[in-house]
């Protein structure tokens, strides 16, 4: 058997259920399911669910390359004037780019640093409220935006269930948090090193 810290870490992450919304009586737009599970580290939160639109997915591209200019980021489905968002296979197209962008964007240990990635797919915080809270703008931390995300959107008892076991297997100081709002619900001091917002507050 191999011992507990040793186990292969994993991030699943799918773009699914594509939904159209309206916006107002003239415009609508499709947003995708974003669903995250993982044993990682670098994730505050091991199961999540967000929605997210196109334009949101843009803004992503570009914060996360204006941070790593280095990196060649993958590029997302292109943005076509024939777009149909009543054609299902337009829409399952871009469904499938979109995931492919984010499976390549997980893979890379620098991007997976970055906080505007955490919160925009652990959180529902709009593009200008996740640079309010990366740049300390806000009275909530990363860390704390993504646990109010979660207490307000319980879909997943399995989580939970994980969580209980690991903190009556953990050590009595693990307990300490990162927010100063009590213990933490997961391990935020432990994540990734390079995830310096989650810190901030």
């Amino acid at each position: 058997m191999t011992p507990k810290h040793e186990k292969q870490e994993f991030v699943t992450v799918l773009v699914r259920d594509p939904r159209t919304q309206k916006e107002d009586s003239w415009h609508s737009y499709i947003d995708y399911e974003i669903f995250i599970h993982t044993n990682s580290m670098c994730f505050t939160r091991k199961t999540s669910c967000v929605r997210r639109r196109f334009r949101e997915f843009v803004w992503l591209r570009q914060r996360l390359q204006s941070n790593a200019v280095l990196i060649q980021l993958p590029e997302l489905p292109s943005k076509t004037p024939f777009f149909n968002m009543n054609n299902p296979h337009h829409v399952d197209h871009r469904r499938q780019g979109l995931q492919e962008f984010l499976e390549k964007i997980l893979q890379d240990a620098l991007l997976l640093s970055d906080s505007r990635l955490h919160l925009f797919l652990q959180t529902q915080l709009s593009p200008e409220d996740m640079e309010a809270c990366v740049s300390g703008q806000t009275k909530y931390s990363v860390a704390d935006a993504i646990h109010k995300f979660a207490s307000l959107n319980r879909r997943f008892p399995i989580e939970d269930e994980e969580r209980k076991k690991d903190k009556n297997d953990a050590d009595s100081d693990s307990e300490s948090s990162s927010s100063g709002l009590g213990p933490s619900d997961d391990s935020i001091s432990c994540g990734c090193k390079a995830n310096p917002a989650s810190e901030e507050s």
